[in-house]
């Protein structure tokens, strides 16, 4: 699953994906700096697995992890070519969700594509860039759909409405996320076409270190502007984050956090968030070789959590052992959980919960 960062040039989106990943992407104070996507595997920061390895003291441990694509900066024009437009939204259309990152500190230093700082007007160049995107494909696909609907096709009569129905909330301005629609609809007709602006999408505030606990005036104009949209907004102070992790003592680490009032750095709580926006959950499978977090999408059943692991798990389910983690944690180790009664024996239709420990059975 992968995790896009977008935004206008010079906003901080090279300085974010080089605090996130150990990958390095060009930036600078210009313009276009980043051109073809940097992709990083990052991992999840989850407190769950630490303990996991004090408890069961395995050979590895392996936590769950979520891609990060850094991708070329948007300008006005970019749905018809501008900058580099079309490259910048075949590169979005490939990911599952979106970091939206907005410029929310004023700096001379630091040259802005517009000239002056304004979060919202920034948004909205980018919201406006990938509507009219989405408007050539929803246009292109209903002079079909108007062809086959003509001739008394009932699904194409249907999908028709569907597509009429986001074409004009395109044309009002309204992301396709936003569109009243039933699931049902989404899923038949609406996914297929991978809208950009179907994508779930976190807006990340980009401040200067005053303003990294408690925000400022431009972080509150971004939280009224989306406050209908369904979407989390994160404060990070970029720059000063990716100074953080240049630091390899972690004490350094911590009392650089503690003088500015934070207990854990921004780009953690980034990471899980995303992880969060991506429909993501995590069990885990703890023995003495190896503990280990694994992630599937929220509803997923037994046998697909399985699948994760091998499809051969998938296809041979026979049964999972389940301990949930608070109850691993109480009673200290498996054996214990199981002379206490307290591990759990679940079927093909056992949804799987964030945190729970899992041992799958299965027969191929």
């Amino acid at each position: 699953m992968k995790a896009g960062i977008v935004g206008l040039p010079n906003v901080g989106k090279s300085t974010l994906f080089n605090c996130l990943s150990n990958a390095k992407a060009q930036s600078a104070n210009f313009p276009f700096c980043t051109i073809e996507p940097n992709v990083g595997v990052v991992n999840v920061p989850d407190p769950r697995l630490k303990k996991l390895e004090e408890l069961v003291n395995p050979e590895r441990v392996i936590p769950a992890t979520v891609e990060i694509v850094d991708i070329a900066g948007l300008v006005k024009g970019a749905s018809k070519g501008e900058g580099l437009g079309n490259q910048f939204l075949g590169n979005i259309r490939e990911t599952d969700a979106i970091i939206h990152v907005l410029r929310c500190f004023n700096n001379d230093n630091i040259v802005h594509v517009d000239g002056s700082v304004d979060p919202i007007r920034d948004k909205e160049t980018i919201d406006i860039e990938l509507q009219l995107k989405d408007l050539e494909t929803v246009e292109k696909k209903l002079e079909k759909v108007k062809r086959a609907a003509r001739t008394g096709n009932k699904e194409a009569i249907k999908e028709e409405e569907a597509l009429v129905k986001v074409k004009d909330a395109l044309e009002s301005g309204i992301s396709v996320r936003a569109v009243d629609l039933s699931e049902e609809i989404r899923k038949e007709y609406i996914k297929p076409l991978q809208f950009i602006t179907d994508k779930p999408v976190l807006y990340l505030c980009n401040v200067d270190d005053e303003a990294a606990v408690s925000g400022n005036d431009y972080v509150d104009q971004v939280k009224e502007a989306v406050k209908d949209e369904n979407a989390e907004v994160l404060v990070l102070a970029v720059g000063t984050e990716a100074d953080i992790t240049e630091l390899e003592d972690y004490e350094e680490r911590q009392e650089f956090l503690a003088d500015m009032g934070l207990e854990e750095p921004g780009s953690a709580k980034l990471i899980r968030a995303a992880y969060k926006l991506l429909d993501q959950q995590t069990y885990f499978t703890a023995g003495e070789k190896e503990v280990r977090a694994w992630t599937v999408k929220i509803g997923a059943t037994a046998p697909q959590a399985a699948g994760v692991i091998h499809t051969d798990f998938e296809k041979g389910f026979i049964r999972a052992e389940v301990i949930k983690y608070d109850t691993y944690v109480d009673y200290g180790s498996e054996a214990k959980v199981k002379e206490a009664g307290k591990l759990k024996v679940e079927g093909k239709e056992y949804i799987v919960q964030d945190g729970d420990v899992m041992h799958f059975l299965f027969n191929v």
